[in-house]
């Protein structure tokens, strides 16, 4: 580990329930589950700690003894963080009094004794340059246990619209997730306005990435007649209609959550 944090303050910008889609995208990975030392790194938390603690609470209901750390590389964040801390310790929130959270400061490279079996990293490098993005990867997924993943995503201010990269403690990039808010959607195409750092710039004629919301898109206006039963019925009527037209969509149990996961190798950006 580094002596000085790596990285830069970002906005800070955060929210109640910004982060739910990802953190009940966590909750269910494998990864958690049977991790022998289940701890987890929010990474970049920002100005309130309130989605670190949120975070707690949602995987400690399905994995007993996680432990999550906070990560800022703003100090004055960090000591706020920790005010939030006794306030929770002092049963005066909503959060429970014995949640397993502490704070530190740092960055990338992620100061923990101990090895985290996730690193969720949600609205960071959207404010970095996209040749940063492979080196934040690296530093993160080289503090991972080995089967560990980093979760490097963007969502919209009320977390509506949101989408993750999933990366194993190799580096390499694993999946793509699109989760939704189906009520009020207007088109799936509205994804790429979140997309991460590494697609956002991808999202071109000729770049996969590009091809693959053009199609989710236009599956969606096909299927303007299954609305009629609300729009979770247009959504897996779209999403049915990607699989039959050859599109390898992971993870179908989640489609019911506005969630649609495909193989990184389906919208990996061209060289």
């Amino acid at each position: 580990m580094t002596a000085r944090p790596v990285g830069r303050v970002t906005r800070g910008t955060t929210g109640t329930n910004r982060l739910r889609r990802v953190d009940r995208w966590l909750a269910r990975h494998p990864v958690i589950r049977r991790a022998a030392d289940p701890l987890v790194v929010d990474l970049g938390f920002g100005a309130s700690a309130v989605t670190t603690f949120e975070l707690e609470a949602r995987l400690r209901g399905v994995r007993s003894g996680v432990d999550v750390v906070g990560v800022e590389i703003d100090p004055e964040r960090v000591s706020g963080a920790r005010s939030q801390l006794a306030r929770v310790r002092a049963g005066k929130t909503a959060f429970a009094p014995d949640a397993r959270v502490a704070f530190t400061r740092g960055g990338f490279e992620v100061p923990t004794d101990r090895r985290p079996v996730a690193v969720r990293a949600v609205n960071v490098l959207r404010q970095y340059d996209e040749s940063d993005v492979a080196d934040a990867w690296r530093r993160m997924a080289s503090r991972l246990q080995p089967g560990g993943i980093v979760v490097d995503g963007t969502c919209d201010e009320m977390g509506r619209v949101c989408t993750w990269i999933a990366i194993g403690s190799d580096a390499g990039p694993r999946t793509l997730t699109l989760s939704l808010r189906l009520a009020d959607l207007p088109s799936p195409a509205i994804a790429a306005e979140r997309l991460p750092k590494a697609l956002i710039h991808r999202n071109v004629p000729g770049e996969p990435v590009h091809a693959f919301l053009a199609a989710l898109d236009a599956e969606w206006t096909h299927a303007v007649a299954a609305s009629a039963f609300g729009p979770g019925q247009r959504w897996r009527a779209a999403l049915t209609a990607m699989t039959a037209a050859g599109w390898p969509l992971r993870d179908r149990a989640r489609w019911r959550l506005g969630e649609v996961t495909v193989p990184w190798d389906l919208v990996a950006p061209r060289a």
